[in-house]
């Protein structure tokens, strides 16, 4: 066993190495990965043909045999936006400049191709934006542009910038006739909404006493940083303001502090597991990410007295856990996701459950189990197979020599006498059996592990391990009589006889209480297997994950196989135990009656090495095969997705939230293919991230 815990062990590192896949993306690529499949990697160039087909769907215009787009046909029809029967004639001609790059107010065919592939660059973002400044398509974006789109902008019409002040100065010359490239604008655009705050500060500060009210710092926050506000924290600025030094009043240092620990909320994560050696689940105090934060020169004391502030407007409790800092953590555009097949939201809030709901949730999982266990009983079968041969052939009986020298010659001979086929003897009933009986596994203890669960999703040693042991002791109902068949007729191969042995000869022989022969050793084995596994695999689960917290389906599978490696061979002697009492003894050998008198007659007769007959076998059917089943289980609920209101397996999502970017912002429509997947989350950033909020009705 010392070796197979240092298997685990350097498996363990080398697939934290491998899985560590996801580090600190930037905006830039975040952006590009907004609804890429499972694994991530870059958005596909659509198909030309079939783009230019979706073009000719929409394009409303024809010159000289050609056809054309014009703006309102691109934003209204094909992308969606204004649908609004008064919408704004203005801000549709200025989005549609962003794709006319000749600006003669048509979108041709190739300008549309050109902007899908820019949409699948990673700083798609800041290239869209400089498109829409750059309105005479030069390529460069002069003063006199940035100042005709500034002042289109909801935001510059409630609280005006000074386009003559200094920071405008020193990017376009005290003239202001310098223009800009991409690459300066980019900086210009990020620097601008900064000091865009910083002068909305001012202004609202008219007295110059250093302080604004509580109700003016909403106003700021909501308006120019609105991608930085989660729902709990947009809901809790006013009050988040009175708990300042300043009482009902916001000075400017909490107010740069607050904005800079919304920005470095991924920095704050980093200290949180610091602090915790990498648990999740640990709740730290103040003083502990005070200490923790003292490698961070970035993160002062006053971002921390604030973080703690706002978590006790959501909790009183005076400490953090990394659930706390994903609710307040501003939302970066795109959430990396399985792409789902099916997507329902059975309730709206977790509130709403009622048992209805959670019988409906318990349904759910147990059909995704039910697949989930076949598969994985398929594809270890033959291994199955060869270990129940191992286990029943018996030392010491004065039938004749061992058929079968190792597992390896075990699965020679029977390909040899039985055919291929022979290795599968015994599927049909398995998977008749193995259905539910994984399938109730698996339900049994996500039901017991919620139990246990308290509101930020920690769940206690001791209630992980109840859970895996009432998962065990629940499937036995299955396990026994799907055992005892399965086992009969995989022995049954290694007598010839005349007559063929069914599965229905098995049951009628035995009868319904003979179904349940070897019980007890089947509990004897289910619950201690489960009670080892389900804790083990939640913890590799974790170990596994990449910084994100993203568990990756490879990471999956390593999870599920290395928690098998010590739950298969522990139990071993419990297997041995019930495969004895299970199969019938031929002239000669032994019988037992009950567990006891089966263990000191295997021992008596075969030693203490019996016990562990088959325990490779064991351990390479059972880790590979849970493996399996727990990757099928996970990613089935990933693709097809029900909101229960309940608990999700942790690790099914990458966390880069997408706060301000609501999921119905994801495109729905058919057409959005290539980089149109992100054309809506691309626009919508432009709002949020730059507080270039265009009007979006006519005025008047």
């Amino acid at each position: 066993m010392a070796a197979s815990s240092s298997e685990i062990l350097e498996t363990t590192l080398i697939s934290e190495q491998i899985l560590q896949m996801v580090k600190d993306w930037s905006l830039n690529l975040l952006v590009l990965r907004a609804t890429c499949t499972e694994g991530g990697g870059f958005l596909k160039r659509a198909n030309t043909e079939k783009l230019h087909n979706i073009f000719d769907k929409y394009a409303s215009q024809e010159v000289n045999g050609e056809k054309y787009m014009t703006p309102t046909d691109f934003i209204r029809g094909f992308l969606g936006l204004f649908p609004d029967a008064n919408y704004n004639a203005d801000s549709v001609s200025l989005l549609g400049g962003i794709i006319d790059t000749s600006k003669d107010g048509l979108i041709s065919f190739p300008e549309f191709h050109a902007f899908e592939g820019l949409l699948c660059v990673p700083d798609a973002l800041y290239k869209t934006a400089f498109q829409l400044f750059d309105t005479n398509g030069n390529g460069m974006v002069a003063f006199d542009e940035f100042v005709e789109v500034m002042k289109k902008t909801t935001l510059n019409q409630r609280i005006p910038f000074d386009m003559n002040g200094g920071f405008v100065k020193l990017y376009f010359g005290k003239e202001k006739k310098r223009v800009v490239s991409y690459a300066e604008f980019s900086q210009f655009l990020h620097d601008f909404h900064e000091e865009y705050a910083v002068e909305a500060f001012r202004r609202f500060d008219k007295d110059g006493t250093g302080f604004i009210s509580a109700l003016d710092f909403q106003d700021i926050m909501i308006s120019i940083k609105s991608h930085l506000l989660t729902k709990e924290v947009r809901a809790n600025l006013v009050a988040a303001a009175g708990g300042g030094s300043g009482g009902h009043r916001v000075s400017f240092p909490f107010f740069m502090a607050f904005n800079s620990l919304l920005n470095n909320m991924e920095l704050i994560k980093r200290i949180y597991l610091n602090a915790t050696g990498g648990n999740r689940n640990t709740e730290v105090t103040k003083e502990e990410l005070l200490q923790s934060a003292q490698m961070m020169s970035q993160i002062t004391p006053l971002e921390v007295d604030i973080l703690f502030l706002l978590m006790d407007l959501l909790h009183q409790t005076g400490r953090v856990v990394y659930n706390d800092l994903q609710a307040i953590a501003p939302e970066q555009y795109f959430k990396q996701i399985t792409k789902r097949l099916a997507e329902i939201k059975a309730v709206e809030r977790p509130e709403d459950r009622g048992i209805l709901t959670m019988f409906l949730e318990s349904g759910y999982r147990f059909i995704l189990g039910s697949i989930g266990g076949a598969v994985g009983a398929t594809v270890v079968y033959p291994i199955d197979l060869v270990k129940t041969r191992l286990q029943n052939q018996r030392a010491g009986s004065f039938i004749g020599e061992l058929m079968y020298r190792n597992s390896w010659d075990c699965c020679r001979k029977v390909i040899r006498h039985e055919g291929f086929m022979g290795l599968y003897r015994g599927l049909v009933p398995q998977l008749m059996g193995v259905a539910p009986e994984k399938a109730i596994k698996l339900t049994m203890n996500d039901l017991v592990r919620d139990k246990f669960m308290d509101k930020n999703g920690n769940l206690p040693l001791y209630g992980e391990i109840i859970a895996g042991g009432c998962a065990g002791g629940s499937q036995v109902i299955f396990t026994n009589p799907l055992e005892i068949v399965k086992i009969r007729l995989q022995v049954a191969g290694e007598i010839a006889t005349a007559s063929k042995i069914s599965a229905v000869s098995v049951v009628k022989e035995l009868g319904f209480f003979g179904l349940y022969k070897g019980a007890k050793a089947c509990f004897l084995r289910d619950v201690p297997f489960s009670a080892i596994y389900f804790p083990a695999y939640a913890h590799m689960k974790v170990k596994l994950a990449d910084e994100n917290g993203y568990n990756h389906p490879l990471s999956l599978l390593a999870a599920g196989a290395i928690s098998g490696i010590p739950a298969a061979s522990l139990v071993t002697p419990a297997d041995v135990i019930k495969t004895r009492l299970q199969v019938v003894a031929r002239a000669g050998q032994t019988t037992y009656n009950g567990v006891l008198d089966a263990a000191q007659k295997i021992y008596r007769e075969e030693g203490m090495k019996a016990f562990w007959k088959g325990a490779t076998a064991r351990v390479f059917r059972s880790s590979p095969q849970f493996g399996v089943t727990l990757l099928t289980y996970e990613i089935l609920q990933r693709l097809f997705y029900v909101d229960f209101g309940g608990s999700r397996p942790t690790g099914s999502e990458l966390h880069v939230p997408t706060g301000s970017l609501a999921d119905e912002v994801r495109s729905t429509n058919p057409d959005h293919i290539g980089g149109y997947q992100v054309a809506l989350p691309i626009l919508t950033g432009i709002e949020t991230k730059f507080g270039l909020c265009l009007p979006k009705f006519r005025v008047g």
